[in-house]
């Protein structure tokens, strides 16, 4: 489980809405958030600006919980109208995040999702998506219900300092393989690839050899993306960290994005070692399957 190296700080709030219906409709449409602000303390996390709306910068230590998620929830999968899309839980903040050990609230959102046989996306970076196995498992029986697991790295030391609250990257691959032995589709999400960091062939090649043991359905690759107080965040702990990389990742990074090149030359990499192992691309793939399935 995950281990805490700061105070933090939970605030119980009433929310409008459980659901947030995204501009875009493919692959989900959908998303739900238990919780706003997360403790894992990921210095990438591009979810940081969402903070300012609550006029607060303290995004990992300063958790909302939104209490009444699960009978609003039920209020909109109940409704008339409701025709059962996926919904992607954890979109902005991980589900199983730490306040979740406390709150208890994703069994009762999937006692609610079983109840009326809609499919859903759920990605982290805990294992304590575990105890909920039982209730994944009954859901997988009856509708499509995805698990992914956010991996970055297998050196720990590097993953101790780009994400110290979530737990290692060796217990989310055993999650992997637990999960597999149900009807869920379970992915790899390689998110974010951070440059001269988490990069390299041998990182890579250790990251793919899990996935193949693990059996996944598909793996996801996505370079690192700065914006608005990600950036500043990332950088100020790009100083503290890896000061001999600042002036190199300022100038990959001049805009939000990694240069043209260097994407190039990544994938030219990644791919093939990809194809080495016989892992699938595909995000879309086992979602259709088991949506016409069922």
């Amino acid at each position: 489980m995950e281990t805490f190296i700061r105070t933090i700080n939970y605030k119980q709030i009433i929310c409008e809405s459980a659901l947030n219906q995204l501009k875009r409709k493919i692959p989900y449409g959908w998303d739900l958030n238990i919780y706003r602000g997360c403790g894992h303390g990921c210095k990438y996390c591009y979810a940081i600006y969402s903070h300012q709306y609550l006029g607060s910068d303290g995004f990992y230590d300063d958790i909302h919980v939104k209490t009444n998620i699960v009978e609003k929830l039920e209020e909109e999968l109940s409704a008339a109208g409701w025709n059962r899309e996926i919904i992607n839980i954890g979109g902005v903040t991980d589900s199983y995040q730490g306040a979740e050990a406390t709150y208890k609230l994703m069994p009762e959102i999937l006692k609610l999702l079983i109840k009326y046989k809609t499919p859903a996306i759920i990605s982290t970076k805990s294992n304590l998506v575990l105890r909920d196995y039982d209730l994944i498992d009954e859901l997988s029986r009856i509708t499509y219900i995805n698990i992914a697991a956010t991996i970055t790295t297998m050196d720990e030391e590097v993953r101790k300092k780009i994400e110290p609250n979530t737990s290692t990257s060796k217990d989310r691959f055993d999650m992997l393989k637990i999960f597999r032995k149900t009807n869920a589709s379970v992915g790899l999400h390689v998110m974010p690839i951070i440059p001269y960091i988490t990069d390299s062939y041998e990182n890579f090649d250790a990251l793919f050899t899990q996935a193949k043991e693990s059996n996944v359905h598909y793996v996801l690759p996505g370079t690192l993306y700065l914006r608005g107080e990600t950036r500043k965040v990332f950088f100020d702990f790009i100083q503290k960290d890896f000061p001999d990389l600042y002036g190199r990742l300022t100038m990959l990074y001049k805009t939000g994005g990694a240069d043209k090149d260097y994407k190039n030359d990544l994938y030219a990499m990644v791919n093939p070692l990809r194809e080495k192992y016989s892992l699938s691309s595909s995000y879309s793939k086992p979602m259709k399957e088991k949506l016409v399935k069922y």
